[in-house]
């Protein structure tokens, strides 16, 4: 097969977008001859854009933010990243220039929405000629197009966030199936391992009643951008519908966990919501070490629920609430359970 057609077969072979824009900066590395490619992850919290990089390919290696060793990378302010900046500003398509450093440099960002999501950085030694830029276009653009396909399907068109459809696609990937060999016992408490947590909005049926669907819609918004800047790139949030948002938190100990969900709950507790002025949050968390996906969504809904029937605005762990007898364990027939 053609070497083009054999990588455009492999970059439309991938349903989720790491996978895509790593096959995307191989076919990019291989097929234009360039020394550098990497892929930025765009994401605006509030007023302010950030930009960190997503996959890229370091000394002929593929790398990625998914990989444990680079999960702590941070995200920067947009500013850091000027021609970026500027392609945003002139709502540009592309940027070609030459860095300080004598490489030429190709970006090329991708709008979905009058909004930019992502781009791709591309370095090179020399000029990008005629030939070469052609092929770049031509990937970035069948990037872009299934990329806005990936995004329609997976997320949620209010938020930006993941739905539940790709919640459960997420779950039965490897690393967060609950009966991973080797998953540690709940009792554990300082061994790393994943989460689930079930977050609703304290109260919101009175945010619609009192000042309308329309601030509604902007505080679901709002607490989509608290939650992207509360929680790690290797981490996955999602919105179930309603006032309802699940996490899955990767690699944490309990008492990490702990504290990154309380953070997260106090952020909420301390941010200034438009017209609406205060929100809380009640969370309930769970380990995904054993049990089907019902089973674990359910008893991180009853941690949840039990939070809000104690007061609201607290973060609740099941197995403590079931081990110091506050909770009882429920057991249900799995085809006759629906959550949310």
């Amino acid at each position: 097969m053609n070497p083009l057609l054999q990588h455009l077969v492999e970059i439309t072979g991938h349903r989720d977008h790491a996978r895509l824009e790593i096959s995307v900066i191989s076919a990019l590395h291989q097929l234009g001859n360039v020394k550098e490619v990497r892929a930025l992850e765009v994401v605006t919290i509030g007023e302010e854009t950030f930009v960190r990089p997503k996959a890229w390919i370091n000394d002929g290696a593929l790398q990625s933010i998914e990989d444990p060793q680079h999960a702590e990378i941070p995200r920067l302010p947009l500013l850091a990243y000027p021609a970026l900046a500027a392609c945003i500003a002139d709502k540009s398509a592309g940027r070609e220039e030459r860095s300080a450093s004598g490489e030429y440099e190709l970006w090329l960002p991708v709008w979905l929405q009058e909004k930019v999501v992502a781009c791709l950085e591309i370095r090179n030694d020399q000029a990008f000629g005629q030939d070469t830029l052609n092929v770049i276009h031509g990937i970035f653009h069948v990037y872009r197009n299934y990329q806005s396909l990936l995004d329609y399907s997976e997320r949620d068109a209010l938020t930006g966030l993941f739905n539940r459809k790709t919640f459960d696609a997420e779950f039965s990937r490897p690393g967060h199936s609950p009966n991973t060999p080797g998953a540690h016992a709940a009792t554990d408490e300082d061994s790393p391992r994943h989460w689930l947590a079930v977050v609703d909005i304290d109260h919101f049926k009175q945010v619609n009643d009192r000042f309308g669907h329309l601030y509604g819609d902007e505080v679901l918004i709002l607490m989509a951008n608290l939650l992207r800047a509360s929680f790690r790139a290797q981490d996955r949030i999602f919105r179930f519908g309603g006032e309802e948002f699940v996490i899955l938190l990767r690699s944490a100990t309990l008492a990490t966990a702990r504290q990154i969900f309380n953070r997260f709950r106090q952020t909420v507790e301390h941010h200034d919501f438009p017209q609406v002025g205060r929100v809380t949050v009640s969370l309930g968390f769970v380990s995904t070490h054993e049990g089907s996906a019902v089973e674990i969504l359910g008893h991180a809904d009853q941690a949840l629920y039990y939070a809000k029937e104690h007061g609201r605005n607290q973060v609740c762990h099941y197995h403590e609430l079931i081990s110091t007898g506050q909770l009882k364990k429920q057991t249900q027939d799995h085809a006759e359970v629906e959550l949310f």
